[in-house]
């Protein structure tokens, strides 16, 4: 992997260490705080890289709030036991009340 992309992981995390409890941002709006609007998709990359590195990865989600990343969580379905555990309601792999729980990093940090 190159630098600027390990560089741009380690910014990610940052963010997505900053999402509060029981709420969820998306892959896009990392992406468009960082000043990397197209780039939701390496967010993504960056999530499905997070394990062991004390990232609240199970609280990004794609921008119509579906758990997209879940099959990247040990066991069936995690990622939905701990954004449940955290009072954040999903049904058939949808945040439900996705505005109310939405946090936007470009109007918060």
């Amino acid at each position: 992997m190159k630098p600027e992309t390990l560089s741009f992981y380690e910014k990610v995390y940052e963010v997505a260490r900053q999402i509060p409890y029981g709420r969820v941002t998306s892959y896009g709006a990392i992406a468009n705080y960082l000043g990397a609007k197209r780039s939701a998709r390496l967010v993504g990359y960056a999530m499905n890289g997070s394990h062991n590195k004390d990232v609240p990865a199970h609280r990004v989600v794609n921008r119509k709030g579906l758990l997209t990343g879940k099959h990247h969580f040990e066991g069936t379905n995690l990622m939905q036991q701990l954004l449940e555990s955290e009072g954040v309601k999903v049904k058939d792999n949808q945040i439900q009340n996705f505005e109310m729980v939405f946090w936007d990093p470009s109007k918060s940090l």
